[in-house]
């Protein structure tokens, strides 16, 4: 084991709405099963803003940032428990979002060994990192949202009994879009339908989808009933809202949901943005949402990634091997990644905060230095 630090940079925000600050946290010895990592890179999430826009989550300050993905190299391990294969130098990605000594916006994060995937020789930590947050919120929202079937690893001649039911993926040029498409078509999924800016469509063709429609086309709506029509289909029985926004994606797909269709939307749902006076509006629960205007039966749910360790087998193989295996085999494709740049981590994450408020990321995943060693 490596000689560690006692403490160490990390990014924090002082109060809701403020600038970003750096404070000294504690570096975490690993225990049994864990291990820690030198953080080199972090991606950025609507969370990050969320977070500081609206406080969401935040029971005090300062607030330490940062509850998704980093990527890096194991510099210290436990001497005991199941470190799932890892071992000091790998190169590894994590989705760890319990903040604290898992907050990926300082140098050296200590997690559980079931939190880390080793990234797979080829492929730079700048891009693995845009992987674990949003994957894995993919094979939770699908498998336990929407119901549908996901084995690992695949069975021989295996086939859903919905792999030829519609599947709508709106915002699919956003990074969970993005992943869904692939597993989607993976798992032998063939009608997935994508709803995204025409100026998409053809890397969204590109990756499995099967039909693409523009959102910002006002008769959006009309386009994918009756496509659907067209096919003998009597509904859209599976959507997953990548957006979470109650105008700009909820009401239009409370037209297109019907008796039975499970809809997956990601939280918070958005019901007002921020603006340079007033704070954003959230919502949790989305049965609070429109209420009267989905059809009866429609089942609606809120995504709430963290919840999937409570699947045992998804907490035990989905970040130690089945995200490994996937990238390995060319299977998913890292997101296209833009460089935040910045003189320090906090002007960094202040940037990718920036951007993210002022909606100038599109089909990319933000991502910027942690560490300058």
């Amino acid at each position: 084991m490596s000689t560690l630090p006692s403490t160490q940079k990390a990014v924090a925000l002082p109060a809701k709405r403020a600038p970003l600050i750096e404070i000294s946290a504690p570096v975490y010895p690993p225990a049994a099963g864990e291990v820690v990592v030198h953080v080199q890179w972090t991606a950025s999430s609507p969370l990050d803003l969320h977070r500081a826009d609206g406080g969401l989550l935040i029971s005090s300050y300062p607030a330490q940032q940062g509850s998704g993905g980093a990527a890096g190299i194991v510099v210290a391990v436990g001497a005991s428990g199941d470190l799932k294969g890892l071992q000091v130098g790998d190169r590894v990605s994590a989705f760890a979002f319990h903040g604290g000594k898992e907050a990926n916006q300082q140098e050296y994060i200590t997690i559980p060994a079931y939190l880390a995937s080793k990234i797979p020789e080829g492929i730079p930590l700048q891009a693995a990192v845009t992987v674990p947050v949003n994957l894995i919120t993919v094979f939770h929202s699908v498998t336990a949202d929407l119901e549908l079937d996901l084995p690992w690893p695949i069975p021989q001649n295996w086939a859903s009994q919905a792999a030829t039911k519609p599947i709508l993926v709106w915002g699919a040029s956003s990074s969970v879009g993005i992943f869904a498409i692939q597993v989607l078509r993976h798992w032998g999924y063939t009608r997935v339908l994508a709803v995204s800016s025409s100026k998409h469509h053809k890397y969204l063709h590109s990756l499995g989808a099967t039909q693409c429609f523009d959102y910002t086309r006002p008769g959006v709506v009309s386009e994918i009933l009756d496509y659907v029509k067209d096919r003998d289909e009597p509904k859209v029985p599976y959507i997953l809202d990548c957006i979470g926004s109650l105008h700009g994606s909820l009401e239009p797909l409370s037209k297109i949901a019907q008796r039975d269709s499970r809809v997956a939307v990601m939280l918070p749902v958005i019901v007002k943005d921020a603006t340079e006076d007033e704070e954003p509006v959230y919502e949790m629960d989305v049965s609070n949402c429109l209420p009267g205007k989905w059809a009866d039966g429609a089942v609606v749910h809120g995504v709430r990634t963290h919840f999937y360790l409570q699947n045992e087998f998804f907490k035990e193989t989905l970040q130690p091997e089945i995200l490994p295996a996937l990238l390995a085999e060319g299977i998913i494709q890292p997101n296209n990644q833009r460089i935040v740049e910045g003189s320090t981590m906090v002007e960094r994450a202040q940037n990718a905060l920036s951007l993210l408020r002022s909606k100038a990321v599109s089909g990319e995943k933000l991502v910027y230095r942690v560490s300058d060693a």
